[in-house]
């Protein structure tokens, strides 16, 4: 495999971070079809501090680039530069990431070929654990003067290029380049098979980091393409490149359509608490707001927990909300655009006898709290107001399955009193869930709303699996 013209590069930079932190050098050792090498390199003013752990480990201060010249003088003299070559660096996405932000804000379109050197010692040698620069170097007897220096790491990437091509048969090294140059661009931890087998199914796909620590959980209903999504993202958004970093491992899970990928997914967030998953991995201290009878029989609304008692078969719930200051901070706001008395709805104390709520002084109350408005009207407004936020109950008598029919598969979701528990594909393992099931499972907020929605909109068939006898 020949290619007219590669460019070996790295960067030193002032983070790790592409939308925040800037390059500060530059080193690029260009070689033609002849195989004549050009070496280049700069220092570049990054316009911000450069931290001080980062000028130990570079050895580039903030007074060796105050004089440098900007990015923005640089930037298209370098574009020229890579323009048309295969770019080959270490752990390339980084590079390439921070190269693609930093054109992208001059208007220049970026989209080399991109070759990892790390993917292609993975290739190359898979028997092999560890394939970071400083482990090359030695593994291949690399002359190597200096360290996490721009033009130095980028000539070192030129020397295992040469030695590569010289110690490894044409055929093998040649192989490797065009599985590498063929495939999707990969996180440099993934072996380059990780994607083969993932099909365009819907499903659920687990991203798991060093030893085993689940990093992501995704659901789609073409899975192979929303996984390679999250490679594409070229390191725009510092959360896809901190986890494509950090990834070992892929696995999915496959569903016969959307509604078992959803289910799963919640089940699959809750029991693995993914780091990568902080708004859906934990639903806190779970809540409603209840209309009860007080001791002096008015219908108040009372804050109920989900662990007291079964959300599910309850009945006049309002909310779901994942802890106390939500639920009040929700019912306060009901009550400034309703005109509620915060007083009746226990939001307030009253300080002292026939006192007046403080909405009433403020006109935000139709003044039940001073006799103004009847205690049977002030709880027909609150019903309605509280009515978008009702928590169905269960609407049968106990469990049944939801038919989900996939291009290959047909699954039974079991469900009951809004719990999922869990998928099934054959009549022994309903059998085996509806028996294995906790008397009261764990009511899930995220479960609830996607079984709401799948009843009410009637998205798939309804089973009857058995009724409950009292």
């Amino acid at each position: 495999m020949t290619t007219d013209k590669l460019v070996f590069v790295d960067l030193e930079t002032t983070g790790a971070n592409p939308a925040v932190d800037r390059i500060t050098e530059i080193g690029v050792v260009e070689v033609d079809h002849s195989g004549e090498a050009t070496h280049w390199s700069t220092l570049v003013n990054p316009e911000q501090p450069i931290p001080a752990f980062i000028q130990s480990l570079t050895g580039i201060s903030n007074d060796m680039v105050r004089k440098a010249p900007t990015f923005a003088e640089l930037a298209t003299s370098l574009h020229e530069r890579l323009e048309g070559a295969l770019f080959i660096a270490h752990n390339a996405r980084f590079d390439y990431g921070f190269l693609r932000n930093a054109f992208d804000q001059f208007g220049l379109s970026f989209k080399p070929d991109v070759l990892c050197t790390v993917k292609l010692s993975r290739a190359l040698f898979p028997h092999e654990r560890r394939h970071n620069l400083d482990t090359l170097v030695a593994r291949h007897q690399l002359k190597a003067d200096v360290r996490h220096r721009a033009l130095a790491d980028a000539d070192l990437l030129w020397q295992l290029w040469q030695k590569l091509r010289s110690d490894l048969p044409s055929e093998t090294f040649d192989a490797a380049l065009r599985s590498l140059l063929q495939r999707p661009s990969l996180p440099s931890h993934l072996p380059t098979n990780a994607v083969d087998n993932i099909s365009d199914t819907p499903g659920v796909y687990l991203f798991y980091g060093e030893n085993e620590l689940p990093l992501y959980v995704g659901k789609s209903v073409r899975l192979r393409q929303r996984v390679l999504s999250h490679f594409n993202a070229d390191h725009k958004e510092y959360k896809e490149m901190r986890l494509s970093q950090q990834l070992h491992r892929i696995e999915v899970r496959e569903t016969a359509g959307e509604i078992g990928a959803l289910l799963l997914e919640a089940r699959l967030i809750k029991d693995l608490q993914p780091v990568h998953n902080r708004l859906l991995r934990r639903q806190g201290d779970l809540c409603a707001w209840q209309l009860n009878e007080n001791e002096q029989g008015h219908i108040v609304p009372v804050l109920t927990h989900a662990s007291e008692q079964d959300f599910g078969r309850a009945e006049r719930l309002f909310g779901l909300f994942s802890g106390k200051r939500k639920a009040d901070a929700a019912l306060r706001a009901l009550a400034e655009s309703h005109q509620l008395c915060l007083v009746q709805l226990g939001l307030e104390r009253r300080s002292g006898p026939q006192k007046p709520c403080f909405n009433w002084q403020l006109k935000r109350c139709n003044g039940v709290c001073v006799g103004k408005e009847s205690e049977s009207f002030h709880r027909a407004r609150l019903e309605a107001a509280l009515a978008k936020l009702r928590i169905e109950t269960w609407p049968y008598e106990g469990a049944i399955g939801l038919i989900e029919q996939g291009a290959d598969r047909t699954d039974v979701h079991v469900v009951n009193n809004w719990c999922f528990l869990g998928t099934a594909r054959s009549e022994d393992e309903v059998h085996d869930l509806l028996e294995q099931s906790p008397s009261r499972p764990a009511f899930d907020l995220d479960t609830y709303k996607i079984l709401h929605r799948a009843l009410a909109n009637k998205q798939l068939p309804v089973r009857l699996l058995h009724r409950q006898h009292n």
